[in-house]
Order: C-alpha cells, then sequence, then structure tokens
C-alpha cells in the first residue's frame, strides 16, 4: 500500500467533506458484542473538535470529489480545477478500522462526489457498509449519504448497514436549486427521503409485532440546506424545514451558512461574510418548532419574513405579542410557560413539578435553571413582581438588548486534519 498517496487522498477527501455539516450525535443503539468491534451506543457521537482541540471521533471523508455534476455553490463541481482522489472501497474500510482501534473516532461519516450515476456511487458506499459490517464485524457509528436518485433496492440495503442516512436538499427552494444546479432535480432528492420514511415506518410497525426484525436506519435520516447562496428569505427556509419534519419524519435539518469558494455570477461574491449568525438563529427557529411547540407561522409571517439578528427567535415572538404576557408562573400550562424567554424545556419542567409544593418566587426560579436575567420581565408571581413595570416602556426592547450577551460567537471553523 502506497501510504503518501492514501495520507494525500485522505487530506483531499476529508478537506472536501468539511462542508457537510449534516452529522450529529448518533441516536444508534448497536450494542458491542463478543467478537465484534464497536458500539453506537456509547454517549453517543461526537463530530466535531472542541475548542480546545480534543480530536473528532468521527472519520469524515468523501469516498471520491469527482463529480458529473456542476453546481455553482460545490467546491468539487465538475468545471473546477481542484485535485481530485478517490477511494477504493477496501481504503475507506481499512482507514475506519485502522482509525476506530487508534481510538481516533468512534464511528464514519460517508459521502460521496456522483460518479458516473447515482446508483454506481451508492452501491460504492453501501459496499463500505456492509464490509464494516459483515467482514469486519464493526458495531460502531455508520452515517451514509443517500444519493439522490439511487434506486430503492440500493436504499433498502443502505438502511440495513447505516445507522443514519441523510439526503442533502441543498438549496431550500427548487427555484432555487434550478438556478445553481440546473441538472439536478428536486424530486430524485425527496425519492430516496420519501422510500427510507415508509421502510423506518414499517420496521416500527413489524417491531411491534415480531421478535427480532432487522434493523433499518436505527437513527433515522437527515438533512442539509445552504443558507445564503441564493435569495430565499428565513420564512421559506423554516416552511421547508417544517414540511420535511411532518412529512418525512426527519430526526434533524442541518442548515449551512454558504461560505464563498468559487467565483460565479450566480453566487454572492468572494468577499461575502459567511452568514453565521443568520445560521445560528435558523437552528434556534428549528429548536422552537421541535421542542417548544412553535409553528413556523408564529416564529415568521409574510410581514416579517427575516429572522431577527438582535435577539433570538422566541424573544423576538414574544416581544410581538406582548399582550400574552406577563404569564402567572403559579398557573400557567406547561406550553405557556415553554414561551416565556429565558425558560428552557427542563426548566419548565421543573417548574410544573415544583409548583405542586409551594408558591414560587424569584429565588426559586433561579434554583431551577432558568435564565431568570431575561424571565423576569415575563413573569407573574402571586406575591407580585416589580420588574413587571419595564413591559409597558417604550425603550423595553432596548433595555433587554442591553441587558443579555449571546452565547453565540462568529467563528467559523474547518475540519482539522486527523494526522
Amino acid at each position: 500500500m502506497n501510504f503518501d498517496r492514501l495520507k494525500e487522498k485522505l487530506e483531499i477527501l476529508a478537506d472536501a467533506a468539511k462542508y457537510d455539516v449534516s452529522c450529529s450525535s448518533s441516536g444508534g443503539t448497536r450494542k458491542n458484542k463478543k467478537g465484534a468491534l464497536g458500539d453506537s451506543s456509547v454517549s453517543g457521537i461526537c463530530h466535531t473538535y472542541t475548542e480546545d482541540g480534543r480530536c473528532v471521533s468521527l472519520l469524515k471523508v468523501l469516498l471520491t470529489n469527482h463529480c458529473i455534476y456542476d453546481c455553482a455553490y460545490c467546491v468539487s463541481r465538475s468545471s473546477n480545477d481542484i485535485k481530485r482522489a478517490a477511494f477504493t472501497v477496501e481504503e475507506v474500510v481499512d482507514l475506519t478500522i485502522n482509525f476506530y482501534r487508534r481510538n481516533y473516532i468512534e464511528g464514519l461519516f460517508l459521502s460521496s462526489g456522483i460518479f458516473k450515476n447515482a446508483d454506481t456511487t451508492m452501491e460504492r458506499l453501501v459496499r463500505v457498509a456492509k464490509k464494516l459490517r459483515l467482514e469486519e464485524n464493526f458495531n460502531g457509528y455508520i452515517h451514509l449519504k443517500s444519493i439522490p436518485g439511487a434506486s430503492d433496492e440500493l436504499m433498502q440495503e443502505a438502511a440495513l448497514y447505516a445507522d443514519r442516512l441523510s439526503v442533502n436538499l441543498e438549496i431550500p427552494t427548487e427555484s432555487g436549486l434550478k438556478l445553481l444546479a440546473p441538472e439536478k432535480n428536486r424530486q430524485d432528492m425527496i425519492s430516496p427521503m420519501r422510500y427510507i420514511q415508509k421502510g423506518i415506518s414499517q420496521y416500527e410497525d413489524e417491531k411491534k409485532i415480531l421478535k427480532k426484525v432487522p434493523k433499518f436506519a436505527p437513527a433515522g435520516q437527515s438533512t442539509q440546506m445552504i443558507v445564503g447562496a441564493t435569495n430565499e428569505n428565513d420564512l421559506q427556509i423554516i416552511k421547508v424545514a417544517d414540511h420535511f419534519y411532518k412529512n418525512f419524519n426527519l430526526k434533524r435539518v442541518y442548515y449551512s451558512g454558504y461560505v464563498p469558494v468559487l467565483e460565479d455570477k450566480r453566487l454572492p461574491s468572494l468577499a461575502t461574510e459567511v452568514p453565521m449568525l443568520r445560521e445560528n438563529r435558523l437552528y434556534q427557529s428549528d429548536w422552537l418548532m421541535r421542542f417548544y411547540g412553535f409553528k413556523a407561522e408564529e416564529i415568521l409571517d409574510p410581514a416579517i419574513p427575516f429572522l431577527d439578528l438582535e435577539v433570538d427567535p422566541k424573544l423576538s415572538w414574544a416581544l410581538r405579542h406582548l399582550d400574552q404576557f406577563p404569564v402567572n408562573i403559579q398557573t400557567a400550562d406547561y406550553q405557556m410557560i415553554l414561551r416565556i424567554p429565558g425558560i428552557g424545556v427542563k426548566s419548565a419542567q421543573k417548574i410544573i413539578s415544583a409548583r405542586r409544593f409551594q408558591m414560587l418566587t424569584m429565588d426559586h426560579l433561579k434554583q431551577l435553571g432558568t435564565a431568570v436575567n431575561r424571565a423576569k420581565y415575563f413573569i407573574d408571581f402571586n406575591t407580585g413582581n416589580a420588574y413587571l413595570k419595564y413591559l409597558t416602556d417604550k425603550n423595553f426592547r432596548k433595555l433587554l438588548v442591553g441587558g443579555s450577551s449571546s452565547k453565540f460567537h462568529n467563528q467559523f471553523s474547518q475540519q482539522l486534519s486527523l494526522f
């Protein structure tokens, strides 16, 4: 084996994979067994370097950066003059096993440029997962990218050997996709997602009546959208995400701020900043829809199609609906408590439990983990709350913005070398 060439391939294909952000804690349940290697159920899977440089636990690479498509936003586009490389199936398997044994990684995230056609590419990805599972007895986490246009038969095999599958929608709207990737068809992206969604539903039904059922994409499926490459507003993006959550039972939708790497008249200029704050606001909105009971049309509407970059979406909603506040913390239902700025899901659950035994005060809320510096303006106690006078103050928004600091840092970090 030519180790210098293998190292060069890894540098090229790991670098090309860094733009794909759709990987997270596995949610897989494959247990380690006697004679097997790896365990996808141990404390989740970490996919990025920590701030202090601790090692990522996922080998994240492309099978190849050769691609037949010429998508304007993609660094691997066919017309881009870059170094090209391709792994063999055996090379990816060997890298995964050897990195795992050295405790570099806990799993594999494998995507690919599309070479020749969709089925040829998907068949190679499936072969990697199959070889790891059946020949190497690898029970660690495997995330495969589903190739748009791949056959149902290949998607069936992929779901049997991978923990999670994902198809990137890439551009939020069909019109944006036609502008930047005219060779691609949105329906080709949706078809494998629909097949996997039906397969997961069937697996869940069979599991209820049969003792042993082969695992079928046990960690579900996800997708990714590029933000800022085209002129979609945030309302359009949120509605697309909401549609796929409701109709495809996705585990996650990922949002990736467009990184200007190519000169093209259809794209933002190379001097354009990566919209990291906008990306962060979209993730916060996504969280509101998934865990806080907000509907997409509550977060934004046609009159306000973009997220407020100055305050988070939950606070923005509260400022537009001050008539619903203050909320009596002692009597309000769980869903309304969740809408109070500064109160998260766990804090809301603790409040519901604690108030059965005593009248809650501001000190109690601090002890329950509430961000009182924000929540105090929106809560009413049976004993009164002096901060409520600010609710009707014309400078209320300015007071909130000036008195809060964001945990978000505008920092674009690239995937680092595994060597």
